[in-house]
């Protein structure tokens, strides 16, 4: 198995991408530790996890310094050395430049509290692991004009990676990201995804994007640093 004997941290779990990216990495082999605020939410993955691979879930999160420091406490409790995190803290508001009502929790979700995991976090890494981020396909493609906050603060999220790698290159520590387009519902395990799906849709399910997530995870990708990669089945392609 390709992620045998990895630990990987998984920081911002929801029910799609997150739940997905999870029982890809631990069927496959790795131990998958969760992190959330809501509990009961990493209990129910927590449960359907169990059945394929090896799952701890932690409640907390990384909305300051401080907060991200104790929430690093806590995952020593489970394991001293990590072989990657995927911060995949989520939030969508629209708003406009006549009223950025947006702009600070857009700002905090998607650059500031990814910074501070990363920077929390970054003693547990070894040698040869890999962070990544998730920036959206409205940050390195086309946004609507109502994405103003939005689309600026994922755009963060991709010079992030850009600026991490270069100075992570020496302590041999990768950083990618991916950009979704949209993603599509909660994931649901061992189901026919692709049936709901076509290529080229704007909105596809979450196991399409997890899998590439996983992938740049891997050994397989271990010649892939500093990018972005958009994951939209082409769906940009059909914009004028």
């Amino acid at each position: 198995m390709r992620f045998s004997g990895k630990t990987f941290l998984l920081l911002g779990v929801s029910r799609g991408l997150g739940y997905a990216l999870a029982y890809f990495l631990a069927k496959d082999g790795a131990k998958v530790i969760l992190v959330s605020r809501d509990e009961r939410k990493l209990q129910s993955i927590k449960e359907s996890i169990a059945g394929v691979g090896k799952v701890d879930i932690i409640v907390g999160g990384v909305s300051s310094p401080e907060s991200a420091i104790k929430l690093k406490e806590s995952v020593r409790k489970v394991t001293d050395k990590l072989d990657g995190i995927a911060i995949m803290i989520g939030g969508y508001e629209e708003d406009r430049v006549e009223n950025p009502v947006a702009l600070d929790s857009m700002l905090n979700n998607h650059v500031k509290f990814p910074i501070y995991a990363v920077s929390a976090f970054l003693d547990l890494l070894r040698k040869g692991s890999v962070i990544l981020l998730v920036s959206a396909l409205r940050a390195v493609d086309k946004a609507s004009p109502d994405q103003l906050s939005y689309a600026v603060a994922k755009a963060g999220t991709a010079k992030a990676v850009e600026i991490l790698a270069a100075e992570l290159l020496d302590k041999d520590i990768r950083v990618v990201g991916i950009a979704p387009s949209w993603i599509d519902g909660d994931f649901e395990p061992n189901r026919d995804w692709r049936s709901l799906r076509r290529l080229g849709d704007v909105k596809a399910p979450p196991e399409d994007f997890a899998l590439v997530a996983a992938w740049l995870m891997s050994d397989e990708a271990q010649w892939v640093n500093g990018v972005v990669i958009p994951v939209d089945g082409g769906t940009r392609l059909r914009q004028g």
